[in-house]
Parts: C-alpha cells; sequence; structure tokens
C-alpha cells in the first residue's frame, strides 16, 4: 500500500509539472504584412523570422498577427518573452499597447534585437481568445526579425527570459568589464615595463600592449550587446563594431607571436602585413554589406578570416608542442579554443541562418585574459627571484666593501696620527731651529765676537729658555682658551719682568672660548704675544706693563700696555714686529700698534 501511494503521488506530480509546462504557449504561426521596397505583401508568417535572410538585407517594416487561445480565463498576470524581437518593435495585445521598443518610424536608429525582451501583460487585459499584434522595423543587415514569442504565466516566462538575459546580455557585461579591466592593466604594463630582450634600448613590451589593445577592442564589441541606442548612426555604428572585432583578432594574433618569440623571425613583416589587409578588408566588407544591403560580403570576410586562423592556430599549436612552454602552450590552446569556437558561430549565424543562437566566442575568449594573467604573474615570479638574487648579492658585496672601508678607515687613522705626530715633530723642530736655535746662535756669535757683555749674552740665553719653555707649552695649548694662554704667558715670564723691575698689571675678565681658533692658531698667537712681551722687556725699558684682554662680540680683543720711552711705528718694522704680522694674517686676526713716549699699545683682535 505505501508503495501504492508512492508512485500515485509520483504520477500526480508529474502530470502537475506537465499542466505547469504546458501552460506556457510557444506562438510561431500568425499572419502578416511585409513591407520591403515600397511594395507591401501579405502573407503566412513563420517564426522565427530572420528578416536580412528573407530580404537579402534590405530594411523594411512588418505587421504580424499572432493569435492565441487560454483554456480559461485566469486573474494571475502573464507574460511575453521575445528571444528577439526589432531592430524597433510595437506590441499590442487586444488593440492595447503593452510595450514599445524604440520607434519603426525611424529607421537606423534603436537596436533591441541585440538582446532578449519581456513584456509583462495584466490579467484585465486577457480574454479567452486574444490577438497579439507586433510592428517589426527592421534595419538592413542588422539582424532584425521576430523570433518565436512565449507566452504564459509571469513567473515561468520571467524565469525563461531572466535565463535567456543571463547568458545574452549580463554575461557579456562580465566579459566586457574582465577584458576591460585586462585592457587597462595590460596598457599600464605597457607603459612601465621595459621588455626583458630589450633592457638596455628600454624599450616597452609589445606583448602587453597587443593584449591591451585587443581587450580593449573586444570590450567595446562585447559591449555592444547592451547598448541600444548607439552613439552613431546605422550603418556606421556596424562598421566600427566589425572593426572592433577585427582589431581584437588581429592584435591577439601579434600577441601570440610576441609570446612565442616569432616576432623575431623575418617573416614578422609579413605577418603584419596580412593583419593589416585583414583589418583593412574588415572595414571594407562590412561598408560594402551594410550600404549595399549585402550581408554575403560580410559572410564571406568571415569565412575567409577563419580560414586563416585556423591555418594559424595549427601551426602555432604544433610549435607550441614541439617546444614545451607552458605560456605559449596556454596562449596556443586559448587561441585553438577561440577559433573553434570562432567557426561555429560563422556556421551557426551567417552559414546556417539560426536566429536565436548568441555567439560562443565572447565567452571564450576570457581564456585570452587568463593567459595574460598567467604571463605577468610567471615574470612576476621571475623578476622577484632575480631582485632577491641581487639584493642577496648587493648585500653581500656591501659587507665585503665596509669591511674593506672598516680596514681602509684604521689604515687613515693609523696615518693620520703617525701623520700628527709627524707634524707635531715637524713644528717642535721648526719652532727649535727659528726660535731656540736662532738665539743660541746669537748667544754664540756674542761670546765670540768678545765685545758683548755678560749681561747680554745672559739676557740672549734667558730668551732662548723662554722660547723651549714656550714650545714645550704649545703642545698642550686648548684649542680656543685663549685665557689659559695669557696665564700660562704670565706664569712663564712673569719672573723675568720682576727681576727687570717691571710690575705687572694683570687685567684679563672673563674670556669664553673662540671656536675657530684651532691648535696651530693657538700656538701662533701665543708667539705673537711672547714677541710683544720680548719686546717690553728688551727694549722699552719700562716700569709698568699691563695684559689687557676682553670679549669683542663673539671675539677678543687682546692689549699689551707699557709705559717705556716708545718708538717710531711708522718706520719699517723690524724682524720681530714682521714676524707678528705674518703669523696675524696666517690666523685671521687684526693687528695694531701705536706708540709714543710713555705709551705703547699691540692690540691684537680676534674676530
Amino acid at each position: 500500500m505505501i508503495r501504492r501511494g508512492f508512485w500515485f503521488c509520483l504520477l500526480c506530480g508529474l502530470l502537475l509539472a506537465g499542466a505547469a509546462q504546458s501552460a506556457v504557449v510557444e506562438l510561431t504561426q500568425g499572419t502578416g504584412r511585409v513591407t520591403v521596397g515600397g511594395g507591401t505583401t501579405h502573407q503566412e508568417v513563420t517564426l522565427p523570422y530572420h528578416w536580412d535572410r528573407l530580404h537579402k538585407g534590405q530594411p523594411g517594416e512588418m505587421m504580424v498577427e499572432l493569435p492565441f487561445a487560454l483554456p480559461s480565463l485566469t486573474e494571475e498576470p502573464h507574460g511575453l518573452y521575445f528571444q528577439r524581437i526589432g531592430n524597433t518593435a510595437e506590441v499590442w495585445l487586444n488593440d492595447t499597447l503593452l510595450a514599445r521598443f524604440g520607434d519603426p518610424q525611424r529607421p537606423n536608429s534603436a537596436d533591441y534585437a541585440k538582446g532578449p525582451q519581456y513584456v509583462s501583460i495584466p490579467a484585465r487585459l486577457l480574454d479567452k481568445d486574444n490577438v497579439l499584434r507586433i510592428r517589426v522595423g527592421a534595419d538592413g543587415g542588422r539582424r532584425g526579425g521576430l523570433a518565436t514569442v512565449l507566452v504564459g504565466p509571469e513567473n515561468e516566462v520571467r524565469a525563461r527570459y531572466s535565463n535567456a538575459f543571463r547568458w545574452r546580455v549580463s554575461a557579456s557585461m562580465g566579459v566586457t568589464i574582465f577584458s576591460l579591466l585586462v585592457g587597462v592593466v595590460a596598457l599600464m604594463l605597457w607603459a612601465t615595463q621595459t621588455d626583458p630582450a630589450n633592457l638596455l634600448a628600454n624599450r616597452r613590451d609589445p606583448i602587453y600592449l597587443m593584449a591591451g589593445l585587443a581587450e580593449i577592442c573586444w570590450a567595446l564589441r562585447v559591449g555592444d550587446v547592451a547598448v541600444e541606442h548607439p552613439p552613431l548612426p546605422w550603418p556606421l555604428w556596424g562598421v566600427v563594431m566589425t572593426a572592433a572585432f577585427a582589431g581584437w583578432f588581429c592584435c591577439i594574433a601579434l600577441f601570440c607571436h610576441h609570446v612565442a618569440g616569432w616576432h623575431r623571425h623575418r617573416s614578422m613583416p609579413w605577418m603584419k602585413a596580412g593583419l593589416t589587409a585583414l583589418f583593412a578588408s574588415a572595414i571594407v566588407a562590412s561598408t560594402l554589406s551594410f550600404r549595399l544591403q549585402q550581408p554575403l560580403y560580410l559572410t564571406v570576410w568571415l569565412g575567409s578570416a577563419n580560414v586563416f586562423f585556423v591555418v594559424y592556430a595549427s601551426v602555432y599549436l604544433w610549435g607550441a608542442i614541439r617546444k614545451p612552454n607552458i605560456a605559449w602552450l596556454l596562449v596556443a590552446l586559448a587561441g585553438a579554443f577561440n577559433v573553434l569556437m570562432g567557426v561555429r558561430d560563422w556556421v551557426a549565424i551567417r552559414i546556417s541562418g539560426g536566429y536565436g543562437d548568441n555567439t560562443w566566442i565572447r565567452y571564450s575568449s576570457l581564456l585570452f585574459g587568463l593567459a595574460l594573467a598567467y604571463i605577468v604573474i610567471t615574470r612576476f615570479r621571475e623578476v622577484s627571484a632575480q631582485a632577491r638574487d641581487l639584493m642577496a648579492n648587493l648585500s653581500a658585496r656591501i659587507a665585503q666593501k665596509e669591511q674593506e672601508l672598516g680596514q681602509t678607515y684604521l689604515k687613515v687613522e693609523q696615518l693620520a696620527r703617525e701623520q700628527e705626530r709627524v707634524g707635531e715633530r715637524t713644528r717642535i723642530l721648526r719652532d727649535m731651529h727659528d726660535g731656540v736655535g736662532a738665539h743660541l746662535s746669537a748667544a754664540i756669535r756674542q761670546l765670540q765676537s768678545g765685545k758683548a757683555t755678560t749681561e747680554d749674552v745672559l739676557q740672549t740665553l734667558r730668551y732662548t729658555l723662554d722660547q723651549l719653555k714656550l714650545s714645550i707649552d704649545a703642545m698642550h695649548l686648548q684649542p680656543g682658551d685663549i685665557a689659559s694662554l695669557l696665564a700660562n704667558l704670565r706664569y712663564r715670564l712673569e719672573p723675568r719682568f720682576a727681576a727687570s723691575d717691571i710690575e705687572l698689571l694683570w687685567v684679563v675678565g672673563a674670556l669664553e672660548p673662540v671656536a675657530r681658533m684651532d691648535a696651530n692658531a693657538m700656538r701662533q698667537l701665543q708667539f705673537m704675544v711672547f714677541e710683544a712681551l720680548s719686546n717690553v722687556l728688551q727694549h722699552s725699558q719700562a716700569t709698568t706693563m699691563a695684559i689687557e684682554a676682553e670679549m669683542d662680540g663673539a671675539g677678543i680683543c687682546l692689549r699689551i700696555v707699557d709705559n717705556g720711552r716708545g718708538f717710531d711705528a711708522a718706520s719699517p718694522p723690524r724682524k720681530g714686529l714682521l714676524a707678528m704680522r705674518e703669523r696675524a694674517a696666517a690666523i685671521g686676526v687684526q693687528v695694531s700698534i701705536s706708540s709714543a713716549p710713555g705709551r705703547t699699545v699691540v692690540e691684537i683682535t680676534i674676530a
């Protein structure tokens, strides 16, 4: 009993499903009035009605009546599904206008035949016996006409329409967006990347250029399915679409050529010339077909293009198999598959005259974008690996150079210290020769002459000893510390002044270090001050001498003042004063000397 109940329920379900299925009616027969070239005929009309095939691409108009009956009156809304209608059309039900697709009285304007159309029927407009009247305006060579019409409950008819819309329009827009993105990315890569085979020439990679142009052309061609009101009038828009299609497969061919490396072959100029001729012939064939209303020109051109690419794809695939390369093989398989789809579309649409068929090549074209993505990823990985190797080598070289630089720095530092020691020894020897040595020689000459008194020789020897002490003190001078320099001179010479009955006055304020006075400048300044003090001891016959120093802005003003007999400051300077001026010029300080009986001033200005 249970088993019988199961089979009974299953049978009822199948009967209900069949009843629901039969609720949708396909309208294929009607009567119509067809107007072509100024002549009108009344005839029986069988759907699908392929206008270009039946009227050789001539424009015209058709008014067709399609009767249909309902099993019973219903309050459920119904729907009409047109797989193709137009190019422009008006739809009436029982003398009530349901929908208008463009304006049939304006030829070569809108085009609604590229995608499926749906019209809703309110239940109040339905009778048991109904007449569907459709006015179609067809443009020459534009695939106008009328496919079979489905009428039935809205939920069922809309489901069929939605499925067709997804495949023909939504999927096409997905392909358009994908191609547009791939094209833009490819052109950006072409604008920013250099051909790996021409790094020295800094040339752009033509692979990306060809792929980018091809995808942009294909986005334009496939996206036309959603363009019901073209920006250009027909047939100019048809020529543009044909040129976009030709631009796509010509650029794809060059893309394939570069992937295989065939662009370096001597046949490349012939390949370019052939593709250029193919592209130009597409414009010529489409113009002739649309202007002369002879679809044969475009059909023959498409057939010739199919023959060319069947041969090319076969040779290309054979080359990819003989020399295994993943990128080349992927592009070859994508090309072979697209050629098969192109041949299928040409046979199904151009030769057999199928009116409701959709082109399949629009979907298979995605394979080229995927192949390009693989090429980009592969190249990125190769470049990343090269970059890592380069960084590793660079890091190793940097470490090596740092080690060598460290060793060189140690050598330079040792050499600098050695040069400093040599320089210091040279300075001491120069000071000994110019100072102590000269005065010792003078003392020897005094003794040898027999004319000098003991006091003269003793004074010369004292002066020599002071020079020696100052040369030793110069080794410990702190750069810029003028106060310490003066204090050291005072310490060394104050006993001499006391022995000579000269009162020493110390008028030195708080002195800031002078940054620009390095060790050499400090030594030169020390000998300048010593020379001034020695002149007071030896020649001035003074009883009082003052050492004055004060800050002068960022510098220091230093003065040695005595109350001795003075001298003529305008006369040519003696050896000591001349040496003082030379030292001042060497370190960039100013010396001024003024003298009169009872007051002599030596002023040194350190700016």
